[in-house]
């Protein structure tokens, strides 16, 4: 099979298409050939030598895919061959390539409404902002969120789910942006470089720090009391939460089954949908990576692995 590696860190050069032996499922997993996987911050993180340790090179980058379940371990019950499934997968399994092997436990029913690119874009940046705003944030009917970063990959979605659960949404994205991100629900889109948040949003709930740096800083005076800093990005300051009788959490998404059906479902039903902002070949990853890295992207970046 055709897979996009790194042998050592650095720029979008090092990732190399290369052969490499179709993987075996184990007893557990799920072989599925891959139609499409999306390009994700992470990736070039970890291309930069962020989150991986030199001897774990090469690596297949890829954390999430669609695709078509090829063969299953002898304890799957849940899958069968010929099954479209889309996917969050573990560091240690790449979705830069044709096949991959992965867990039961980070698939689900691709949604019905959307083809594999579409659906490729969906579970490592849909299930970040799940778990951020509900399970970190604990956001329920009729509270109040700021989202930053919200025409992003993570905060596209984390503003129609935030939405599609009673809250009312503030959210901060480029001028160019506006019009998208309140086509997406949210009750109140601002321009970041010409209006300050502060004097919009206040006695916030939960505030989602896609940015981090002074907006992460800026951000605990918006909070009611009580209120609460998530963040994929940046730790926040203990002494400022302390301050302002706040909470802060960062965290990193974990792969979950469980709601990667609810996020479908929700597709499915028109409450969320996907934005997808640019589609390379597989072989072009490079560019893609280089693009993401460098330019600014509304929605997420797709591979079609399929082309």
């Amino acid at each position: 099979m055709h897979s996009i590696r790194i042998h050592e860190f650095g720029g979008p050069d090092v990732l190399k298409l290369e052969e490499q032996p179709v993987p075996e499922p184990k007893a557990d997993e799920v072989l599925i050939r891959v139609h499409a996987a999306s390009v994700n911050p992470v990736d070039y993180k970890m291309r930069n030598g962020g989150y991986v340790p030199p001897d774990q090179l090469p690596l297949t980058l890829g954390r999430d895919i669609s695709g078509v379940v090829e063969g299953v371990g002898s304890n799957v019950r849940e899958f069968q061959a010929s099954d479209a499934v889309y996917a969050m997968l573990p560091r240690d399994r790449g979705g830069y390539a044709e096949f991959v092997a992965v867990g039961v436990a980070g698939c689900a029913a691709k949604p019905r409404q959307l083809d594999h690119v579409h659906a490729a874009a969906v579970p490592l940046a849909a299930i970040t902002a799940w778990q951020g705003i509900f399970d970190h944030g604990g956001l329920v009917d009729g509270q109040s969120i700021l989202i930053h970063g919200a025409a992003g990959g993570v905060g596209h979605f984390a503003v129609q789910l935030a939405k599609a659960h009673g809250a009312t949404v503030y959210a901060t994205c480029s001028n160019d942006d506006i019009d998208f991100v309140r086509g997406l629900g949210a009750d109140e889109a601002i321009d970041y470089k010409n209006q300050r948040f502060e004097e919009i949003a206040n006695d916030i709930d939960i505030v989602f720090d896609l940015i981090a740096g002074e907006t992460q800083d800026r951000s605990w005076s918006v909070l009611r009391d009580g209120g609460i800093i998530v963040s994929t990005l940046k730790e926040p300051s203990k002494e400022k939460a302390a301050r302002h009788n706040a909470r802060g959490v960062h965290y990193m998404a974990e792969p979950n089954s469980d709601q990667l059906a609810e996020i479908g479902r929700l597709i499915d039903a028109g409450r969320v949908r996907v934005e997808v902002g640019s589609v390379f070949p597989l072989a072009d990853a490079a560019a893609a990576e280089r693009m993401l890295e460098n330019e600014h992207v509304r929605g997420k970046i797709v591979l079609d692995v399929a082309a």
